[in-house]
């Protein structure tokens, strides 16, 4: 059997538990940490955050700082910003991080596969040509290349540059 170290994934393991309440409530309600919690954008509906557990490196969520389960239950102003934010967001992965591709993707409760079924969350997952290789495929195994704090950094940067509000 082959390993491979991941350090980047110790706190998920060993990591303090969360004694109840919403991790996107929290991180909604402190902006004072939002380097911390590696936020890149915050405005009245919603904020953006990378994913601790990211898919693929510059993987990042939009979440509404309402919290809901229920996407039909949202206000129609605050679903029309977070799908503002979408589109700035695939632009600066294009444009700014290079992806090829972009998958964005919601998974709405815990039968559709939700995490963090208890508030709503878009995913934006940068996609390149061969981020999928054999030890993915035969191996069922990830490998990262890069170190996630500068990416996050690089994506900080560039944030305020494409996450800007329409008049």
């Amino acid at each position: 059997m082959e390993y491979l170290y991941a350090p980047w994934r110790s706190d998920y393991i060993t990591g303090e538990k969360r004694k109840g309440g919403c991790v996107f409530c929290d991180i909604s309600a402190h902006p004072e940490a939002d380097e911390e919690n590696q936020v890149l954008y915050r405005d009245a509906y919603c904020f953006i955050v990378m994913n601790r557990y990211p898919y693929t490196p510059g993987h990042f969520m939009i979440i509404p700082h309402t919290h809901t389960d229920a996407l039909e239950s949202l206000e129609s102003e605050a679903w029309r910003n977070i799908s503002l934010r979408a589109q700035q967001g695939v632009r600066m992965l294009k444009e700014g991080f290079g992806a090829e591709g972009v998958n964005l993707g919601m998974n709405l409760g815990v039968a559709a596969g939700a995490g963090i079924a208890e508030h709503i969350h878009l995913h934006l997952v940068p996609r390149f040509s061969r981020d999928t290789n054999f030890i993915t495929t035969v191996g069922q195994t990830r490998v990262y290349s890069v170190d996630f704090q500068k990416i996050y950094e690089r994506l900080r940067r560039m944030s305020g540059e494409y996450f800007k509000e329409i008049s």
